[in-house]
């Protein structure tokens, strides 16, 4: 709760102001009913209201990133909050027939939540979709927790042989394998460290992981080289989705802990099964990879 005052203090502070300028305004305006006249069912129903609608811009507050976003779900939930407070209001204070701007702060301030609130939830919904869609990419992986990378965390090389095993049973269906080394890492890691080539490892590791398809499946195989399983995808495809990860290791700044950036290139091999089973597949693969950092060294 005190994290929540201080990260979000001039929301909580505007409800509070909002809410009791609200109450002096039908003290000042009105006069205070009779305490037979007090209808407590609809007190207890229009404050429990109130009392949600202000739990649930709290509960959105303290487990959401700012943004806009969360400034849409917390304004229409406001407004769901004014509009139930003005309504409880009416339950202790008499106004005058005379006054209209409880009848507009009750009829207005409640559409234009839910109007807003809704907008809100919609682009919420688009915000879950993108992330399930990037959790997807881990779902096999984090069925077998026992083969995960105690660095990156991605799949080991165990799991690679186990999944490539399971590819290339299916009939019918081509499989391609990506092999991606970093060129030159052990320049790397005595420029950088042992604690920043390792954290370089994790975030090159994340990268990969967020540009694949949902389909497809990232795994650290050894040291510095990663391997990238390619369901359903023949030579062209294999060679396309190989270019776009050296483009993006090529653009990636790796920031130091003294704030510097490390630019790196990576080298792939690529191979396409053709009667193999996982261990020629590999192989094959890392054969392709050696030829690829035998001819950059030489050029």
């Amino acid at each position: 709760m005190k994290n929540l005052i201080n990260r979000h203090r001039s929301t909580l502070v505007l409800l509070v102001v909002f809410a009791n300028l609200i109450v002096l305004a039908n003290l000042a305006a009105g006069d205070p009913k009779d305490w037979q006249e007090l209808v407590w069912l609809d007190i207890a129903g229009e404050g429990g209201a109130a009392m949600l609608s202000l739990l649930w811009i709290a509960l959105i507050l303290n487990s959401r990133p700012g943004g806009r976003v969360t400034r849409m779900l917390v304004a229409g939930l406001s407004g769901i909050f004014m509009a139930y407070w003005q309504d409880l209001m009416d339950e202790f204070i008499r106004l005058p027939e005379s006054i209209m701007w409880d009848h507009w702060l009750e009829s207005g301030a409640m559409p234009l939540g839910m109007v807003m609130l809704t907008i809100g939830i919609y682009h919420w919904h688009r915000e879950q979709q993108a992330i399930s869609a990037q959790l997807l990419r881990r779902e096999r992986i984090f069925r077998e927790h026992r083969s995960l990378d105690s660095l990156t965390p991605l799949a080991g090389a165990h799991y690679l042989r186990e999944q490539l095993r399971l590819e290339l049973g299916h009939a019918h269906q081509s499989v391609a394998l990506i092999m991606l080394d970093l060129h030159c890492f052990d320049h790397s890691r005595r420029l950088l460290g042992p604690a920043d080539s390792d954290r370089l490892l994790k975030e090159l590791g994340e990268l990969l992981l967020l540009n694949l398809r949902q389909q497809d499946l990232l795994c650290r195989y050894a040291g510095d080289r990663f391997a990238v399983v390619l369901p359903g995808s023949g030579q062209g495809e294999a060679e396309r989705i190989a270019s776009e990860l050296q483009q993006l290791a090529h653009h990636f700044a790796f920031k130091t802990r003294r704030g510097e950036s490390h630019f790196i290139r990576v080298q792939t091999g690529i191979a396409i099964a053709h009667d193999d089973d996982e261990a020629s597949l590999i192989e094959r693969a890392n054969l392709n990879l050696a030829r690829s950092l035998s001819s950059c060294q030489a050029a």
